[in-house]
Parts: C-alpha cells; structure tokens; sequence
C-alpha cells in the first residue's frame, strides 16, 4: 500500500477527559516534529495504525487516538449498560482540545476521514487558532440529506443489499425511520436481536465503502463486539444529525478559510458524493480540492493514499 511505513507506536496510554471516559492514545514518529492529530472515521470505528501511513515519520509527531466509546477508550460502546448520552459531537470537540493540553501542542496539523471530515471542521470552527493546516478524505458534514443518502436514497445501487437492510429492521418501520430502528434493536437486552441488528447494519454500512470491494461482502471478518460498539455509536450519532445546526458547518466556514486545507474526494465515493466536497469547496475557495478518478470512500483506492502523502508532505516542507 503506497505512503510511508506505520511503524511502532512510541507510547500509549489513556487519559481522562470526564464523564467517567478515558480516551485511548497512542504516538509515533518524531517526537520534535510537526504535532499531527488523525480523526477516525464511523463515528465510532476507531482508530487504525495504517492512517499514519499518509506523514513522513522523520518530520511528523503522530498522534492518534479512538474517539469516546469506541474500540480501546472506556467504557465500551459494546458493554451491556453502557450510556451514550455524555457522547455527542460537542464532547468530542472539548475532548480534542484536552489531547492538545495533555501533549503539549500550540497548534497542530489534522487529518481526517469520512466522519472524521466533520469532526475536524467543526473543530477547526471553535478553535481556528490551534489548527496550522488540515487534510480531509471522504469529505462528509454530516448534514440530514447526506444521512438520508446513504441510508435510504443510494438503495437503487445496492437493491439486494438494502432488501437485506430493510428486511433486519421491524416490519413497521420507515424508510426515513431505519436509522432509528437499528439503534434501538442495537440495545436492546435480548443478544440475538442486539447482535443481529448489528451485522444487518454493518452489512449495509460495507456494501459501499470501496470501488474494490464486492458490494455486500458479509461481516468481513469483524467481530460481533466491535460491530455492536460501532452500530451503536453511528446511530447515536446520526439519528441526532450529529448535533449540528442545518447548514452548520458551511455557515461557519468563514472562520477557518485562512487555514491551507486540501480535500481529497474519489469520483465514485458512493458514502460521501462529491457533491459535498464540491459545495465546501465552493464556500471555501481557498481549500485545494484534487478529485481521484476511480476511487471510492475508502483511503486504499488508488490515488487517494498518495494524493494525502503529497498535502502532508507540502504542509511539513513549510508551507503552513
């Protein structure tokens, strides 16, 4: 796969942000380097040590961490009682600017992916001073008709698929209402309808994420805990819009357009369209927009990984 090598993690840890929560952290590359935050996408998938890939290790000091409730931060979005009602956007946010006092970090560089685009923006917006430059793939802002695609409109692509999708939810339920649906039966306290409403939503989640990946490939491997957290944490989520206000994150984008920004979009990303990179782009002219033919959602469609080297590796030879 094309970029720099992973390597090690140099430390890793937990730290306490409220709540109860502890964020898992872990560090790499050049300690002395430009500090580099990693926002994972989902909400809730977690962070993966293949996203270091897109910074030279020599010049950057890494930092990755998995967002409340998900994969290695406590408690668990998959524990039996656990309450999500302290995991919002906004606790996200003042959870970042945490990581920033915690390292020691004046302003830092961002990378994002699909939820991980919203996050970092609206992040950017509340606190521009502390963000030197930022790098977006799969650019998403979370807006109602975004949600709406990618859990009703796009079902013409995928017609087996979503028969699979609508047939998991109870008979009575909307089209507009899946969302809701699979997050209730994602806690409920019977395990097989948990568990089962789990890999349905996993399964349609899948069936777009990649150009190259056969549509409804199922579970591909993931274990049914990680596929409860995960489902839990994106219904919580987008059931509630992400707690953004219509139209948030472009209305706001006059705060940040001082930031040198690149997003990078695959023409067939069938879960973030261009369509909205193409509208952030307009509202935000400054931003460096490289679109890649033939790649998709997914980070490992070709050209995507490359396009993200070259931002990075222009950020670091002093252009922020």
């Amino acid at each position: 796969m094309a970029g720099y090598p992973v390597g090690e993690a140099t430390s890793t840890g937990w730290l306490p942000v409220g709540e109860g929560h502890q964020l898992y952290w872990e560090e790499a590359g050049n300690p002395e380097g430009v500090p580099a935050l990693i926002l994972h996408g989902g909400p809730g998938s977690g962070f993966n040590e293949s996203m270091r890939r897109v910074f030279d290790p020599a010049k950057y000091r890494i930092i990755g961490f998995d967002q409340r409730n998900a994969r290695r931060s406590r408690p668990s979005a998959g524990e039996a009682d656990i309450d999500l009602a302290t995991n919002t956007t906004w606790h996200l946010v003042e959870d970042i600017e945490r990581l920033r006092a915690f390292f020691g970090v004046e302003r830092w560089v961002m990378f994002g992916m699909s939820w991980g685009t919203t996050l970092g923006l609206v992040y950017a917006e509340a606190h521009r001073d502390r963000v030197a430059a930022m790098a977006f793939a799969g650019v998403t802002m979370t807006r109602v008709e975004e949600i709406d695609w990618l859990y009703r409109a796009i079902a013409p692509l995928y017609p087996e698929e979503w028969q699979k999708y609508v047939a998991g939810a109870p008979p009575d339920t909307s089209e507009t209402g899946l969302v809701a649906a699979y997050s209730d039966m994602m806690f409920s306290s019977d395990a097989a309808v948990r568990e089962g409403a789990a890999r349905a939503f996993h399964d349609w989640d899948n069936a777009s994420a990649s150009v190259t990946r056969s549509a409804g490939r199922p579970s591909d491997g993931v274990p049914i805990e990680r596929m409860v957290s995960r489902g839990r944490i994106v219904t919580h989520y987008f059931r509630h819009l992400g707690w953004l206000e219509p139209g948030q994150i472009l209305r706001d984008v006059g705060r940040i357009r001082h930031i040198p920004t690149v997003l990078v979009q695959g023409r067939l990303d069938m879960q973030g369209p261009l369509k909205t990179a193409w509208e952030l782009k307009q509202a935000f002219p400054e931003a460096d927009l490289r679109i890649i033919d033939g790649a998709g959602h997914s980070s490992g469609d070709a050209g995507m990984t490359e396009a993200l080297v070259e931002a990075f590796d222009r950020f670091a030879r002093g252009y922020i």
